[in-house]
């Protein structure tokens, strides 16, 4: 006997897409619709409603689409609140947890709809021990005890729509191209740098060693400078070399002038690591003169905060860099979800990681010289990335080109 069920959908659903992928993902997945209700908003800025009956062959076919169809914002029209279950131990999850999205989440408590706070994909919500606020919660954060939400009932999803008013990142949303003229995407990009900057907002970035390898490290050290840059996060390498080239003007022992290897230069990061030690760590090292310039000296020097994530091929590593991994996550996570844009430049991990915390409605720029670095990001759910195929020697100077031509233009 078929199984059914009626949904809801509200909002900008037709210009954004949602409708379609929800059409789409009921057929994939075998199973029928019929639209009970469809109200077209008339103007761009009315939203629309949808009300579809759906079913399938089978209950389990069913709740299988009902669950895809929850991550794409559709209600069920059930008023009931929140299933809550207990955690049994420390990281032991409840059966039938829900499973968080990336977008802006709502949980249904004493009959009231609350906001999830900190939302970032992959996690849990658990109740605040009052019983009232809904907290995203990542897995090595649970304990025994906690109050843990139980599947989709009583819980929304508010997924991204289609912005109703034009802004400089909607030129590209969503799309990674190498065709598209660099210049006037970065442009854009600095433009919006600008206006969150004026209006005091906060923006990440998110490098790799590539940066100091194709001689981009002046560029950004200046964008720190002057202020568009509010928190760093990296790992061991880019810390290294951009020492490296502060000390030595070479970064793996290639001369960054010349391009040319330095004879003993491969030791050159070594000598760098080492003289951070020396000093206890990359704060010390600008306060006593060792370090005089570069990306981490501005750091230091502009009071902006960085994370620097270790891993297993690190030489060193340098004493700053965080070597546990949950504790690394902890002190991205402590920075990242108050901000409003975020840079990716030639860091494919470090980007995962920091797309996996971050929110859908915050803005990301994703720069790479190889295109399926950016398609890769999205695919592991940070949709809202735009990807810009450059290599970060020619995206940072032209970046901080453009940053400084506008703000003149603007100040004349």
């Amino acid at each position: 006997m078929a199984a059914a069920e009626e949904i809801e959908l509200v909002g900008h659903i037709i210009d954004s897409g949602i409708m379609t992928r929800v059409f789409d993902r009921i057929m994939d997945l075998g199973g029928n619709f019929e639209i009970l209700v469809f109200d077209v908003g008339k103007k761009k800025t009315d939203p629309s409603y949808a009300r579809l009956r759906v079913s399938a062959d089978e209950e389990e076919c069913l709740a299988l689409i009902i669950s895809e169809l929850h991550r794409l914002g559709a209600r069920t029209l059930s008023v009931e609140d929140a299933t809550l279950v207990p955690a049994e131990r420390d990281r032991v999850v409840p059966k039938g947890f829900y499973s968080t999205t990336n977008h802006p989440t709502y949980v249904k408590v004493g009959g009231e709809w609350r906001p999830v706070e900190k939302i970032e994909m992959d996690c849990l919500i658990v109740l605040d021990p009052e019983g009232e606020t809904p907290l995203c919660t990542p897995l090595s954060k649970l304990h025994k005890g906690d109050l843990v939400v139980i599947g989709e009932r009583g819980v929304r999803v508010a997924p991204p729509e289609r912005p109703r008013v034009q802004s400089n990142f909607e030129f590209m949303h969503g799309t990674v191209s190498s065709e598209r003229p660099s210049e006037s995407i970065i442009a854009k990009i600095a433009s919006e740098m600008i206006e969150i900057k004026r209006r005091e907002g906060k923006i990440a970035l998110v490098g790799g060693p590539a940066i100091i390898h194709t001689g981009a490290a002046r560029a950004l050290a200046e964008i720190i400078r002057k202020g568009y840059i509010n928190v760093l996060f990296a790992g061991n390498a880019l810390a290294t070399h951009d020492i490296e080239y502060n000390l030595f003007g070479t970064s793996l022992g290639m001369d960054i002038a010349t391009g040319k290897p330095v004879t003993g230069g491969h030791k050159h990061h070594i000598y760098a690591i080492s003289e951070v030690m020396r000093a206890g760590s990359i704060r010390n090292a600008v306060a006593q003169g060792v370090v005089t310039g570069g990306i981490m000296y501005e750091c230091i020097r502009c009071g902006v905060p960085f994370v620097l994530a270790g891993s297993i091929r690190d030489d060193g590593p340098l004493p700053d860099v965080v070597t546990d991994m949950v504790e690394a996550q902890d002190r991205m996570r402590e920075q990242i979800h108050d901000c409003s844009m975020v840079l990716m430049v030639a860091t494919l991990l470090h980007s995962i990681a920091a797309g996996n915390c971050l929110p859908s409605y915050v803005k990301i720029v994703c720069v790479d010289i190889n295109p399926s670095s950016v398609m890769k990001l999205m695919d592991r759910g940070t949709m809202q990335a735009i990807g810009v195929v450059s290599d970060a020697g020619t995206f940072l100077p032209l970046l901080a080109k453009q940053i400084e031509v506008q703000r003149e233009h603007t100040t004349s």
